[in-house]
């Protein structure tokens, strides 16, 4: 083999490659832009960091000293302290989780502080461990700090200030396990790894072995379609579902405080939102490969980077929690914590139930216009 037939081969063939790469615009958009996407979401979107995080103040004893004791609180970039006029208004905001923690200064404070034994308690919101332990970091940093500014200020001219402790208690999860945070997000993950990324290969299939083309001529019409493939899918999601849950409750021993049939009926209406999800880009894109990557993007990486599973989305900038609202995984994590940890609470329930069902609604119309009797 002679070396300059081979160069002109190779150039060939380079020229070849390259028209066909230039052609695929899916191909190239993943090799270009997914590398992008992902370093703009890692960077702009992760972070560990508590700021801002709510916390309700009940200010039982209104005596100056009292107040400066939680003055600390405010003016940090890490609380944002809100004042409540009692315990019952504070639980009402930790329920909901509107709150992260209570401080709660106890009416006997100014004169048990005189003795050295005075108290303050912290409430905290246990569904996310890593917040709340954060958090109780930062009140006690910052309770500490005003007591140790209060010795200092004493000196020797007067006597110093007495000790205060701040007394904490965990809700939802009282022993600050993360598992019991963790395993009900990887629920959702399963949900919609099963159904997006799945059911998105279906249509995609047909299209690509020219099988959908005979339905065409036949009375079938797109919305049987859709069910007839949905149906099969749902059986397998319900069978993943209750292993998942069996789990959780036997091998991890996450506690349901809530109600075991909103639990399912809300996973299996967010299984459908992933089924129909997975079907509207399968019946879109019409090839598998580019339907498989972008089920891959626009459904699983989403739900297990923006949907609350692995950090707080308080804590990200405000455009990726406008994106991450828009996500059905996003609500549904939501949920499915709150069940599983808290309990039923009403106006969690009703809103993320509402928003999957228009989610659902919205993806058969979809979906069916992507399975119109046309062929392109």
């Amino acid at each position: 083999m002679r070396h300059p037939e081979f160069v002109r081969r190779f150039i060939a063939l380079l020229r070849k490659e390259t028209r066909q790469m230039l052609r695929d615009r899916s191909n190239l958009a993943v090799g270009l832009l997914l590398p992008v996407a992902l370093i703009l979401l890692f960077g702009y979107g992760l972070s560990f960091d508590v700021k801002n995080a709510p916390v309700a103040v009940v200010l039982e004893d209104s005596s100056p000293i009292a107040r400066e004791a939680v003055a600390g609180l405010q003016g940090s970039t890490y609380l944002a302290p809100a004042w409540v006029a009692n315990m019952d208004a504070a639980e009402r905001l930790l329920r909901a989780g509107d709150a992260d923690g209570i401080v709660r200064v106890p009416l006997d404070f100014s004169r048990r502080l005189a003795t050295g034994d005075a108290r303050i308690q912290l409430v905290l919101n246990g569904v996310n461990s890593t917040t709340a332990q954060t958090v109780e970091g930062y009140v006690n940093g910052a309770i500490a700090t005003w007591a140790q500014k209060q010795a200092d200020r004493a000196g020797n001219k007067a006597p110093a200030v007495g000790r205060v402790e701040v007394v904490q208690r965990m809700w939802f999860n009282e022993a600050g396990n993360s598992t019991w945070y963790l395993v009900p997000g990887l629920i959702v993950l399963v949900l919609t790894l099963i159904g997006a990324f799945l059911t998105s290969l279906l249509i995609a299939r047909e299209w690509e072995r020219g099988t959908l083309e005979s339905l065409f001529v036949t009375p079938v019409r797109p919305l049987e379609l859709i069910f007839a493939k949905l149906v099969p899918y749902v059986v397998v999601g319900a069978i993943d579902l209750m292993l998942c849950l069996l789990a959780a409750r036997f091998l991890f021993e996450v506690p349901l405080r809530g109600s075991l049939t909103i639990l399912l009926l809300a996973s299996m209406l967010y299984l459908l939102v992933s089924l129909l999800l997975g079907l509207f880009i399968s019946g879109k894109t019409r090839n598998q490969f580019q339907a498989s990557q972008l089920a891959m993007l626009v459904s699983f990486m989403p739900a297990m980077m923006l949907s609350g599973f692995v950090f707080d989305l308080r804590n990200v900038p405000l455009v990726i929690q406008g994106v991450a609202q828009l996500l059905p995984a996003t609500h549904f994590m939501g949920l499915i914590k709150t069940l599983f940890l808290a309990g039923d609470h009403g106006p969690t329930i009703l809103r993320s139930v509402a928003i999957l069902s228009l989610y659902a609604v919205v993806l058969v119309v979809a979906t069916q216009r992507t399975l119109r009797k046309s062929l392109d």
